[in-house]
């Protein structure tokens, strides 16, 4: 009995430490290269970062009715496509305030960090059309609802993302300067080599 206790104790350190030890010995990657100031709308912007992946990332209104990312109306509902991110690393996406300065965590973010919810069936890429997504290839931040990319060569991933009000993160993207980002996850949460946006603009 004592021997299956110090088995399972050992398991789980193992995997505490499987999981903890790469968050605290990661180090910044630098820049993502994208300048702080974007000109209009675009729908795709790119850049290659400080660890020399050249990033793209694409934002489409599922139904656009004629409009463009500068007039977005809560409910409105959002296409990501991400490619030549690394793989290795999770990353959020989301609508977040755009920073002051270059190489600023963005913030805040509407609707917060995704979910974390248990998946029952470990795997699925189950967030879809939530305020924000996560996208994490490890299998085991996978059963707490991270999206896997798509194609680990490419670094491409997929998220759909449904804008809204969110009083409570203080953020008006009718009034301050918001865009659709991508950023590290809390994996990595200091480095800012993955941070690539595309603005967006609320209307009321």
């Amino acid at each position: 009995m004592l021997w299956s206790t110090a088995i399972i104790v050992l398991l789980i350190l193992t995997f505490t430490a499987w999981l903890v030890v790469p968050i605290v010995a990661n180090s910044s990657a630098g820049s993502s290269g994208q300048p702080l100031g974007v000109e209009g709308y675009p729908s795709s912007v790119s850049a290659t970062g400080d660890d020399g992946r050249t990033r793209t990332l694409s934002v489409t209104l599922e139904n656009p009715q004629g409009r463009g990312l500068d007039h977005l109306v809560s409910g409105d509902r959002l296409v990501v496509r991400g490619q030549g991110y690394d793989p290795d690393k999770g990353i959020y996406v989301a609508v977040c305030a755009i920073p002051n300065q270059l190489d600023t965590k963005p913030g805040p973010c509407l609707g917060g960090v995704p979910s974390t919810e248990v998946l029952d069936q470990p795997g699925v890429a189950a967030i879809e059309f939530a305020p924000s997504n996560w996208v994490n290839d490890d299998w085991a931040w996978r059963l707490f609802g991270a999206r896997s990319f798509d194609d680990r060569d490419q670094g491409s991933f997929s998220a759909y993302i449904e804008v809204g009000e969110d009083p409570e993160s203080g953020v008006d993207c009718a009034v301050d300067a918001c865009g659709l980002y991508t950023r590290n996850d809390h994996t990595a949460l200091d480095d800012r080599v993955q941070d690539l946006y595309v603005p967006v603009l609320f209307v009321k």
